[in-house]
């Protein structure tokens, strides 16, 4: 799963790995990621730390915190790449930490670093 505010990030994300064969949804916020993780947990999560109405690390907290979810690895997106933004994407329980732009070689290690098969 690919959560970003910006189509163009959501678009490349979803290029890049449906390239390599992985099955992609897309949400545009936090609320829109709740719904569809619900309808169907997706195996990893990349979500963008800065959106209107519930945030990445709102979001990534509300994931984690459901024991239905807790174990399914959460990637933080974000063009901030300060000391602080990374420690607070671990406070909330995220497991990874890309920057933006990401690179193809990025996004595919991040998967295949915290999925198996």
């Amino acid at each position: 799963m690919v959560v970003d505010d910006s189509q163009t990030i959501r678009r490349t994300a979803e290029t890049l790995l449906t390239r390599e064969g992985f099955t992609v949804v897309t949400a545009q916020d936090g609320f829109e990621a709740l719904a569809r993780i619900a309808d169907a947990p997706p195996d990893l999560i990349f979500i963008d730390i800065m959106m209107p109405r519930l945030d990445g690390y709102q979001a990534c907290a509300l994931i984690k915190g459901n024991p239905r979810y807790a174990k399914t690895p959460v990637i933080m997106l974000s063009s901030k790449d300060g000391i602080f933004d990374r420690a607070r994407g671990r406070i909330v329980g995220s497991d990874e930490y890309l920057t933006k732009p990401f690179t193809r070689d990025e996004l595919i290690g991040a998967v295949r670093a915290h999925v198996d098969g």
